[in-house]
């Protein structure tokens, strides 16, 4: 439902529509407003999920995503308890309007490629029973492409945040801000400047995009972004965001990962039974590092996926039925550039 004040305007342009259409000089004008009319009355201006405040299930959910990260997966449960305890003590109000101190925190996690920085943010939203959207910074080099750009402007669009918004469909999602610190550096300092107002709770109570121009609450939002590093982040920025160090992995954290996470998900998705294949101890070394060391797991999920990938090829061959691999023959499995 859009609010008063605004619905009266979408109306008043409908009835100056209707007024044109008289004359039958209405086509290109009836496009723009119809254009408007349809982004704003999707947007969710009272359309909340329900929060999951459940540390029980919140922790399970983090812990089957994700190994370790203890200081991560604490403050999630921190920032939960608290909706928790607002909502019990303010019932009838949503748990994002509860009072300030249950404005959501906004999370930086910064820390090499590869190390789960995204897909710690996609777990947080499941465990909190939250919508999830993604807007990439990678190459980011237009303000507008954030806040959007006037009606008035030929084939205006409305900025990526109102974009997720309405992707979701609710007010109080998880929205990623991915790889802040890759803006293109023409357009660093405005960009930032559009960051400064979208994370500052002070201001992002009353977001405006150039497309809608009207003031959305922003508040409810709970945005995590990620960086490798904070050199191309602006001071002001990082005032308004938590850091939290997303650690590099040791070979011995990475097995483990590889064993009990990454083994069991690319085994489902290539169709495979665990039961047909068995992994020696000593060959996890060589599967770990198959061509040097690397920070994160990304690589690692890419080379167990080309072994399952050739596993499969060599059932559907008729070659083999079960699969044990040993020091000896993983090297066929491996790649080799």
């Amino acid at each position: 439902m859009l609010p008063p004040e605004f619905k009266e305007r979408v109306l008043l342009m409908v009835q100056r529509l209707s007024r044109l259409a008289r004359y039958g000089e209405y086509s290109n004008e009836y496009e723009k407003v119809a254009y408007f009319i349809d982004w704003v009355v999707s947007l969710p201006w009272n359309k909340r999920s329900e929060d999951v405040l459940d540390l029980d299930y919140a922790k399970k959910v983090l812990d089957k995503n994700h190994y370790g990260l203890e200081q991560i997966k604490e403050r999630i449960l921190e920032y939960i308890a608290v909706l928790k305890l607002q909502s019990q003590k303010e019932p009838n109000l949503p748990a994002g309007k509860a009072g300030r101190q249950s404005r959501a925190p906004i999370l930086c996690f910064i820390g090499l490629v590869g190390i789960g920085k995204t897909t710690i943010a996609s777990s947080i939203a499941q465990a909190m029973g939250r919508k999830f959207a993604r807007i990439p910074f990678g190459g980011l080099a237009d303000p507008l492409d954030l806040r959007g750009q006037s009606k008035f402007q030929p084939d205006a669009e409305p900025g990526l945040i109102v974009k997720a918004l309405r992707r979701v469909g609710t007010k109080n999602p998880v929205i990623l801000l991915d790889e802040i610190d890759r803006i293109v550096n023409e357009a660093r300092g405005s960009i930032m400047g559009v960051l400064i107002e979208l994370l500052d709770p002070e201001q992002n109570m009353a977001f405006r995009d150039h497309f809608i121009d009207y003031p959305f609450d922003l508040s409810e939002v709970l945005f995590i972004a990620t960086a490798n590093n904070t050199t191309n982040i602006s001071v002001a920025v990082m005032d308004r965001l938590e850091a939290i160090q997303m650690p590099s992995y040791s070979d011995e954290e990475k097995i483990m990962i590889a064993k009990e996470y990454l083994l069991p998900k690319v085994l489902q998705e290539a169709g495979l039974n665990k039961d047909i294949i068995k992994i020696d101890n000593d060959v996890w070394s060589k599967i770990v590092r198959p061509l040097g060391y690397d920070a994160g797991v990304r690589t690692l999920e890419r080379t167990i996926d080309g072994i399952c990938r050739k596993i499969a090829k060599m059932i559907v061959e008729g070659k083999e039925r079960n699969f044990h691999l040993t020091t000896e023959n993983i090297k066929d499995f491996l790649p080799t550039w």
